[in-house]
């Protein structure tokens, strides 16, 4: 009796979803399709077992494409929820795969807060499974640091910290109180001072200092390890900084101390709150 209600719930359920939703979410009107997408989210969180499957998933992969970027936002924050939980990955799998391109060309939306929303729901992707997104994939996001516009640049940063920062490697154990270039910071250090080289934008280090200042705070404001790494010799076997790497770290270190000292985003970039505390 138990699996004829449910059976029956879930028919009327399925002849409201056809009745309704599945007009509605094209409405003429923006704020319908927003409303139709922001439920369905919901529906698919509370009730995965009958809704998150692809025959649901794919309406909100066709609605990306909304012309609204209200409609857009509201199909990235429903994907953010269901990212967000661990244990409904393996049911997005080929959602991702199927849909992951016009994600990560989100990143570019002309609404800056569709875009930001999209850098969040792939640093949610990235956490999930590091296999999912390509080098290429990560390289549209890492440029994003150099955006004018912070929330932006903040976001692209969080993504960059989190792919190449935020590993942990195993012997990093015994040498956590070691302090200047033998801290867990130096080797970071000079990730930052190669994917600044990298980027080609040597004038901009401000702009990538303050995209991640929030979620790294503590690596910036390693200046005794930044020290050690310009004034001391190389440990045995570790390959010394070049001079043009020194002048990359020497950069970088004179912006971290003004972000410290100012408080302020750099010129040109566009801020909707102040950095950092007096």
């Amino acid at each position: 009796q138990l699996q004829e209600n449910q059976d029956e719930i879930e028919n009327m359920m399925n002849a409201i979803f056809k009745g309704v939703f599945v007009h509605r979410y094209r409405d003429a009107i923006a704020e319908i399709r927003a409303i139709c997408i922001e439920e369905i989210g919901i529906w698919m969180k509370m009730y995965s077992d009958a809704f998150l499957n692809d025959s649901y998933l794919k309406y909100v992969g066709w609605t990306m494409h909304d012309k609204q970027g209200e409609v857009r936002l509201k199909c990235l924050t429903a994907l953010q929820g269901l990212y967000y939980n661990k244990e409904l990955n393996s049911k997005l799998e080929l959602f991702t795969s199927r849909f992951k391109d016009r994600i990560v060309s989100m990143t570019l939306d002309k609404e800056y807060d569709v875009a930001v929303q999209a850098i969040k729901l792939l640093t949610l992707v990235l956490q999930s499974s590091e296999e999912v997104l390509t080098a290429e994939d990560c390289e549209n996001v890492y440029h994003l640091v150099y955006s004018a516009h912070r929330p932006v640049a903040v976001a692209a940063g969080e993504f960059l910290y989190k792919k190449l920062f935020s590993r942990k490697d195993p012997e990093d154990d015994g040498i956590l109180k070691r302090r200047g270039r033998q801290s867990p910071n130096a080797n970071l250090v000079k990730t930052l001072v190669f994917f600044f080289l990298e980027s080609e934008l040597h004038e901009h280090a401000a702009y990538l200092v303050d995209s991640m200042w929030d979620c790294a705070t503590d690596l910036l404001k390693d200046w005794e390890c930044m020290n050690s790494l310009l004034l001391e010799e190389p440990l045995n076997g570790e390959e010394p900084l070049t001079d043009r790497q020194e002048s990359a770290l020497i950069e970088i270190m004179l912006c971290t101390i003004r972000q410290a000292a100012e408080c302020h985003p750099p010129v040109g970039r566009g801020t909707g709150k102040r950095v950092g505390s007096k």
